[in-house]
C-alpha cells in the first residue's frame, strides 16, 4: 500500500504540476511548487520501489523520509518531506508499540508531520499548506477509529475544504484570486491514499479562480499583493553531524541574512540529516554557517534574476536596479535638491505630459518604481504612464502628492532597505501627514474665500483654497503661517520660488515671525526657482 501510495502521489502530483505552479503566488511567485512537489515526491517513490521486497512497514518509510529530505526541492519540497518523515516516526512509534493499524500510522503520521512542519518554517502563516496538513490531521484524529478508506476520505475532504478558506485567511492568494499552492499540492497526496484504498479517485475542480463570495481579508501595511521578497538567491543543503541545540542558532542566523528559513531533519537510526533552506542575498554567508556547524552537501544556490531571465522573452531584459523614485518639480533648485535624495526628476516648469514621465520610469531601469507627480498629472494621465511604464518585470506605484513639500517629506522617510510596499506605504503617509500651502502673486481681480484680491496682491492658499490676501509677499507668507499652524505643528518646510528673488527681505522676515511668534517650531527653507509660485510652505 505504501509503495502504490507514494507512486500515486508522485503521478499525481505531475499531472497537477502544471496546475500547482500557476498558483504559487506565496511567498514567492517563482511558479515552482508543483514541479518541486512533483520532485521531491518521485524521489520518495522510486526509494519505497527499491527497498528489498520483504521490507516492513518502518524500513520502506524512512527510505522515503531518506529521499524526500535529500532531494527536496524549495521550501514546498521540504514541507513535503516532513509528511513522509512524519509517516515514517508513526511506524517507527507503531513497531515500538506493536500497534500496526493504518490510523496508528496514518493518523498518527499527519499529526507528526503537522507538528513538525510548523516548526521547519521560520514564519509560519495561516492559509498555507500548514493549516491544510494541521486540518486534514486533525481530521484523521477524529476518524481514527472509521475504516482507513473511510478515515482517508474524511482527511482528504478536511483538506479540501481548509484549501478552499485558504484565500480568507491569506490576502496574498485573495487578491490573486488563487488558493495556496502548496495546500493544492498537499491534497494531491491525500487523494492519492484515498484512490489507493478505495480504486476511486476523487474529482476536484479546477482550483485556478475562487467561486468564494466572502469578504476578503484586509492588507496589513507590512503585507506584499504580489508575495515578492528582496531576496535574490534561494539556497538549500543538507546537513549532517550537527547537533540539535545548534539548530536553532542557525536559523536564528539565516533569518537575520534572509527570509523563508526552512529547516527540517529525519530523526533516523543512522544520525539525524537536516535539509536547509533559505532566501538570502548573501548565499555564500549562508552555505558558510551550515559548513561551520556541521558537514555539508548537495549545495544547490538559484537566482530568481537568471530564473526569470530563462522564463521571460528574449526583447525584456531583467532591470539593472531593484528601486527607484521618480519626481516631477518644477524650478532648477528643486531639480537639485530631489536629485540629492535619490529621486529621478521630471522638469514640468512649462508643463508635463505623461509620455516624459513614463520615458523616465523606464530610463530608471529599476524593477520596482516610485512615482510622485506633484499634482502635474491629472488621474487619467497617470494612467497613460501606468500603462507605458509597466511591464512584466517592473510595477509602478504612484504616491498621491499634490505639491513639492509633500513629496519631499515622502522622501524624507524613503527606506531602500525595507520591503517595496512597507517603504510606499510610509511615504505615502508621510505625504498625507504634511499640510501644503503656497504663495501666488495674482494678475487680474478675483474673487476668494478671503475675499476679492486686486492685480498683484498676494494670496496664501492651503491646498486649492484661496485664505489669505496680503499685499507684499511677508504679510501674506506670515497670515498663511498663522493659520496653517492654528491646528499645531512641529516643523514648518518652505520652498522658495523665483519671485523671492524680488523680495529678498522675505526669508529673513518669515524666520524672525517664526521665532517670535511660534517658538519651537523648526523652519527649514530651500530655494527652489519655481515659477508658479512665490513659495509653497509644508507644515508637520
Amino acid at each position: 500500500m505504501l509503495r502504490d501510495w507514494a507512486r500515486a502521489a508522485a503521478d499525481g502530483l505531475t499531472a497537477a504540476r502544471a496546475e500547482i505552479n500557476e498558483l504559487n503566488v506565496f511567498p514567492i511567485p517563482d511558479s515552482d511548487t508543483g514541479s518541486n512537489m512533483a520532485f521531491t515526491m518521485a524521489a520518495a517513490a522510486e526509494a519505497a520501489e527499491q527497498a528489498e521486497p520483504g521490507a516492513d512497514v518502518a524500513t520502506v518509510t524512512r527510505a522515503m523520509a531518506d529521499a524526500a529530505v535529500g532531494s527536496a526541492r524549495g521550501n514546498s519540497g521540504i514541507i513535503l518531506s516532513q509528511v513522509l518523515v512524519g509517516v515514517a516516526d508513526a511506524a517507527a512509534i507503531a513497531e515500538t508499540e506493536r500497534d500496526h493499524s493504518f490510523a496508528r500510522l496514518f493518523a498518527g503520521g499527519l499529526q507528526l508531520a503537522s507538528l513538525a512542519a510548523v516548526r521547519a518554517v521560520s514564519d509560519p502563516r495561516e492559509g498555507t499548506v500548514l493549516t491544510v496538513l494541521r486540518e486534514a490531521a486533525t481530521a484523521a484524529h477524529d476518524n481514527a477509529a472509521a475504516s482507513p478508506a473511510d478515515l482517508a476520505r474524511a482527511a482528504a475532504e478536511a483538506a479540501a475544504d481548509a484549501l478552499e478558506r485558504t484565500p480568507e485567511q491569506l490576502a496574498e492568494l485573495a487578491y490573486a484570486g488563487v488558493v495556496d499552492a502548496g495546500g493544492r499540492g498537499m491534497l494531491v497526496l491525500l487523494d492519492a491514499m484515498v484512490l489507493v484504498l478505495t480504486g476511486v479517485a476523487n474529482r476536484r475542480r479546477n482550483y485556478r479562480g475562487l467561486l468564494v463570495d466572502r469578504d476578503l481579508p484586509l492588507m496589513r501595511a507590512d503585507e506584499a499583493c504580489d508575495g515578492s521578497s528582496d531576496m535574490d538567491f534561494e539556497v538549500m543543503y543538507l546537513l549532517d553531524g550537527m547537533a540539535d541545540e545548534r539548530i536553532g542558532r542557525l536559523r536564528d542566523y539565516l533569518a537575520e541574512i534572509g527570509d523563508a528559513v526552512v529547516i527540517v531533519g529525519d530523526s533516523s537510526a543512522d544520525g539525524e540529516r537536516f535539509s536547509v533552506h533559505v532566501h538570502t542575498n548573501e548565499p555564500g554567508k549562508a552555505v558558510e554557517a551550515g559548513a561551520v556547524v556541521g558537514t555539508i552537501s548537495d549545495v544547490r544556490i538559484s537566482c530568481f534574476a537568471l530564473d526569470a531571465l530563462r522564463s521571460s522573452a528574449p526583447d525584456e531584459p531583467l532591470p539593472r536596479h531593484k528601486r527607484a523614485i521618480v519626481v516631477v518639480a518644477k524650478g532648477e533648485g528643486a531639480q537639485e535638491l530631489f536629485a540629492d535624495a535619490g529621486a529621478a526628476v521630471v522638469r514640468a516648469d512649462d508643463g508635463v505630459s505623461a509620455d516624459p514621465v513614463a520615458e523616465a520610469i523606464r530610463a530608471t531601469d529599476a524593477a520596482h518604481v516610485i512615482v510622485m507627480a506633484n499634482g502635474e498629472l491629472a488621474s487619467q494621465e497617470l494612467v497613460s504612464v501606468a500603462a507605458g511604464a509597466r511591464s512584466a518585470h517592473r510595477t509602478v506605484v504612484f504616491i498621491p502628492t499634490l505639491s513639492m513639500v509633500q513629496c519631499l517629506s515622502a522622501l524624507a522617510v524613503h527606506d531602500p532597505t525595507e520591503s517595496p510596499d512597507v517603504d510606499a506605504y510610509a511615504m505615502a503617509e508621510a505625504a498625507a501627514g504634511t499640510r501644503w500651502g503656497s504663495v501666488r502673486r495674482v494678475a487680474e481681480r478675483m474673487m476668494t474665500l478671503a475675499g476679492t484680491s486686486e492685480p498683484g496682491d498676494m494670496l496664501g492658499y492651503i491646498g486649492s483654497d484661496a485664505l489669505v490676501i496680503g499685499h507684499d509677499p511677508l504679510t501674506a507668507t506670515t497670515a498663511l503661517l498663522d493659520l496653517m499652524l492654528a491646528t499645531g505643528g512641529e516643523m514648518i518646510t518652505v520652498l522658495g520660488g523665483r519671485l523671492l528673488d524680488e523680495h529678498p527681505d522675505v526669508i529673513a522676515g518669515l524666520e524672525d515671525h517664526v521665532r517670535r511668534v511660534h517658538p519651537g517650531v523648526e523652519l527649514n527653507v530651500y530655494p527652489c526657482g519655481q515659477a508658479d509660485s512665490v513659495l509653497q510652505v509644508g507644515v508637520e
